[in-house]
C-alpha cells in the first residue's frame, strides 16, 4: 500500500489525477491540500471537494493552504480551466467542509502520524511545499518520496522556456529542488505526450457518473487544447505524475541536476536539467521523467477511473 498526500490546484488534470489515486487499491489518500494557482485558492478548494463527493469519498479531509506564491502576484489559468477552475462537468455540491487547519500544519501533522512511508504529491505550484520545508522541517523529513507534476527539459508552456506550476512559484520550486528528498520531476517532456482524444471521453461518458464527469473535462480540456496546441487531444499532465506513483514502470526517469531560474528575466521559472552532465553543478538532486509509455498510461486510467462508486447524492 502507498500512503499518498495529495497537493493540487484543480484543474481537470489535477481532478483526473485525484480520481485515479481514489480508484486504486495500490493507494491510500491521507489527505488533500490545496494552492492557488490554476484559480483562486477558494475556487480549486471547492473543487478538489466536489471531485470527492463525485467519488464517494468525502470522508478525505480537505485543507486549503497558500492563496499566493511566494513572491509576487497569483496569475491564474482561467484560459485553460476556465472560470471555476474545473469548467466542463456538472459537479455535486460537496457536504464535506476544508479543515480549519493551514495546508501546512495539516501536512505536517498527517506525516508524523503516519505508520507508513508517505509519498507527497504536488500537482500544482509548490507553495505549501516550500512552506512546509521551511516551516515544519521535523515533519517533512517523514517525506518518503516527492513525485511532482512541473517543470520541464525542454520547452514550457507558460512562457518559451517555463512551464506553468514552476513559474508561477520558482523560488518555492528552488527550496523544494534543493531539499534534498527524494524528488521526482515528471514534466512536459512526458505529460504532453500522455494525451486523452475524443474517443476516449467518449469511451468514458457512458460509465456511470464518474466517467460521465472525465468526459466532461476531456471536452472542455481539450477545446482549449484544440486551439492552443496540435496535442490531437488534451494532455492531463497531472495524471500522469500520479500514474507514475501507482505504476512506476509507466514512467521512464533519469537522475540529474535540476536548477529553478528565478531571474526577472524571459527564462524565469525554467527548470534547467543538465542532461549531459556538461557543466560543474552538484550531483543529481531529482530523477527527471524522460519517456512514457502511453498506451500504458491511458489504459491505465480508462480502466480505473469507471470503477469508482457512484456518491449516494448522485
Amino acid at each position: 500500500m502507498i500512503s499518498v498526500l495529495v497537493d493540487c490546484d484543480p484543474g481537470q488534470d489535477d481532478a483526473i489525477a485525484l480520481l485515479l489515486a481514489l480508484a486504486s487499491p495500490e493507494v491510500e489518500v491521507l489527505g488533500v491540500t490545496t494552492v492557488a494557482g490554476n484559480q483562486t485558492i477558494d475556487k480549486v478548494t471547492v473543487n478538489a471537494l466536489r471531485v470527492l463527493e463525485l467519488a464517494g469519498r468525502s470522508d478525505v479531509p480537505v485543507a486549503a493552504g497558500a492563496d499566493q506564491p511566494l513572491v509576487g502576484e497569483l496569475v491564474v489559468a482561467a484560459d485553460a480551466h476556465g472560470e471555476t477552475g474545473l469548467d466542463g462537468p456538472d459537479l455535486p455540491e460537496p457536504r464535506a467542509r476544508p479543515a480549519e487547519q493551514h495546508a501546512v500544519d495539516f501536512l505536517a501533522e498527517r506525516l508524523v502520524a503516519s505508520e507508513r512511508p508517505v509519498t507527497l504529491v504536488p500537482l500544482g505550484p509548490l507553495t505549501n511545499v516550500a512552506l512546509l520545508l521551511a516551516e515544519r522541517p521535523e515533519a517533512a523529513e517523514r517525506i518518503e518520496r516527492i513525485v511532482l507534476m512541473g517543470g520541464a527539459i525542454a520547452e514550457g508552456n507558460m512562457t518559451p522556456s517555463a512551464e506553468f506550476n514552476i513559474w508561477i512559484d520558482p523560488e518555492a520550486a528552488t527550496h523544494v529542488f534543493a531539499s534534498g528528498l527524494d524528488v521526482t520531476m515528471v514534466g512536459l517532456d512526458v505529460t504532453n505526450r500522455a494525451v486523452l482524444g475524443p474517443e476516449h471521453a467518449d469511451e468514458l461518458r457512458p460509465q456511470g457518473p464518474v466517467g460521465a464527469a472525465v468526459a466532461s473535462m476531456l471536452d472542455f480540456y481539450g477545446a482549449f487544447y484544440r486551439e492552443a496546441y496540435d496535442h490531437g487531444g488534451c494532455p492531463v499532465h497531472d495524471a500522469l505524475a500520479m500514474a507514475h506513483v501507482v505504476r512506476p514502470d509507466l514512467v521512464q526517469t533519469v537522475e540529474r541536476h535540476v536548477q529553478v531560474d528565478v531571474s526577472d528575466g524571459i527564462c524565469r521559472g525554467r527548470t534547467v536539467v543538465d542532461m549531459r552532465r556538461r557543466t560543474a553543478l552538484p550531483e543529481p538532486n531529482a530523477k527527471v521523467a524522460v519517456d512514457v509509455d502511453v498506451p500504458g498510461f491511458v489504459s491505465l486510467l480508462l480502466e480505473r477511473l469507471p470503477q469508482l462508486p457512484a456518491p449516494a447524492s448522485v
